[in-house]
């Protein structure tokens, strides 16, 4: 049984500040909000909305231990920051660093009001001034939140990391949320409510697994649970995709592993691998690839999980099994989830993606056609399940081979093994004819079996920061 502690609120502030805020161990559920107007300290949550704009008054916060300052690894669009927290978190069950007692000017909530205001995607998740300024405190909260996250110093955040919280993540949070409520809506209070599935189609390297690393890390601090899942999860064992790989002999868009399998294995090219890893590039992908019974029996069970005590565990993928060629992880080593779970965040570049005319592929690739026959399957054992959607858009699929050599470009600088600007180029086109025969019907009629109403269409720049659309 969780056992809640109650902490006194903190000493009454010397400071002649208006507002303070003060977080014991970065926990929501133990803020405490001052106010010199009613002089006492109040819990976040018992704060009033404000009906007639921001405050003019100055904002304080807890300074963070960090002092990473304005460095942040997701600013340059690796999924490093990913892998490393992500670990790191998990096996400290999110505990984070306990702040110190003195507070710092950070801004005011005038001008972090203004900049939200900024946003390019407020509109589209229907969201407007008033109802930013009915919700700056909880804008506040998730911001601070994300800061200690990332280990981001939130008194001195760069223009891009602002850009990135503000204008991105919290967002897309907020337009989540708003989903989770419509489908909660549907059903009675009697009911058992399942979950609802949001999926994230987006392409490899614009930084969707940070996204929704953040995303889960968020619906946990509001206090709800949630179960993060990959189209990675579900690929072939070994044994199936070297099959696969014998049954399709000459197609390079389903041969990458046994290309790789096929290199003398030497102390370089193991190292070079744990790099791949690092870096999330995978030697699998295409339709085809996939362990589609495994993903509709995963589906079908997170789904069940609708009253407190019920469990699963997730499947997870080892791409480092097999010297780099990967393998499906010991199920042991599989995490648990537990319910009643709110929501399932469901991730990958190819989500949504559904089968075009034969002419189309052919004239893209010939080597396609059997991506496209396989991709037949994959709508009821990926896509039925998602009720939301959210596409982060590209103008150009080149852009993935940018963000790549930005990566290996960056590796090669440090010192560290990484691919040539050739080798990178061969990689990346393994998945860039895929790109360019259903991107346009993606972006053009949305993905396989959504509503309009319940799609959400970010549109990111080179540099991976939203914008608005043309």
């Amino acid at each position: 049984m969780a056992v809640l502690t109650v902490l006194s609120p903190p000493s009454l502030p010397t400071s002649s500040s208006s507002i303070l805020y003060h977080f014991y161990n970065n926990d929501s559920t133990n803020c405490y909000f001052w106010h010199k107007n009613v002089s006492k300290w109040t819990p976040i949550s018992a704060v009033s909305k404000r009906k007639n704009g921001p405050a003019k008054s100055q904002i304080h916060l807890m300074q963070s231990s960090t002092s990473s300052g304005s460095r942040c690894l997701w600013i340059k669009g690796t999924s490093s920051v990913h892998d490393k927290i992500a670990g790191q978190e998990r096996r400290e069950g999110l505990s984070l660093s306990v702040l110190p007692t003195t507070a710092a000017q950070v801004s005011s909530v005038e001008d972090l009001y203004e900049f939200i205001c900024s946003g390019p995607l407020l509109d589209k998740v229907g969201l407007n001034q008033d109802k930013v300024a009915e919700s700056i405190d909880k804008w506040i909260l998730c911001g601070s939140q994300l800061c200690r996250l990332f280990r981001l110093n939130e008194l001195f955040l760069t223009e891009p990391q602002k850009v990135r919280i503000y204008h991105y993540y919290i967002p897309v949070f907020m337009w989540c949320e708003q989903e989770i409520s419509l489908h909660s809506s549907k059903f009675k209070d009697e009911d058992d409510i399942p979950p609802l599935v949001i999926g994230f189609s987006a392409p490899q390297g614009c930084g969707k697994t940070t996204l929704v690393f953040a995303l889960d890390f968020l619906f946990q601090v509001t206090g709800r649970r949630t179960a993060t899942i990959s189209i990675d999860d579900f690929y072939l064992t070994a044994e199936s995709q070297g099959k696969l790989r014998e049954s399709n002999p000459g197609n390079a868009l389903l041969e990458v592993a046994r290309t790789m399998s096929s290199l003398k294995w030497t102390p370089f090219s193991s190292l070079l691998f744990v790099y791949y890893e690092i870096f999330n590039l995978q030697f699998r992908g295409n339709a085809g690839s996939h362990d589609l019974p495994l993903s509709v029996e995963t589906m079908t069970a997170l789904q069940k999980l609708t009253r407190e005590g019920t469990k699963m565990k997730l499947p997870r993928y080892d791409k480092s099994a097999y010297n780099g060629r990967g393998d499906r992880a010991d199920p042991s080593t599989w995490p648990e989830v537990e319910g009643p779970l709110s929501a399932i965040l469901f991730e990958g570049w190819m989500l949504g993606f559904k089968p075009v005319p034969a002419e189309v592929v052919k004239a893209v690739d010939p080597q396609l056609e059997i991506i496209n026959k396989n991709l037949e399957a994959y709508y009821n054992a990926w896509d039925k399940f998602i009720k939301s959607w959210i596409v982060i858009k590209i103008k150009d699929p080149s852009y993935v081979y940018q963000w790549r050599l930005q990566a290996e470009i960056a590796m090669r600088a440090d010192g560290k093994p990484g691919m040539s600007d050739e080798e990178v180029f061969d990689f990346v086109s393994r998945y860039l004819p895929a790109y360019k025969a259903y991107l346009p019907t993606l972006y053009a009629e949305g993905p396989s079996g959504s509503d309009p109403e319940h799609l959400l269409v970010v549109e990111i720049d080179e540099g991976r920061n939203p914008i608005l659309a043309n």
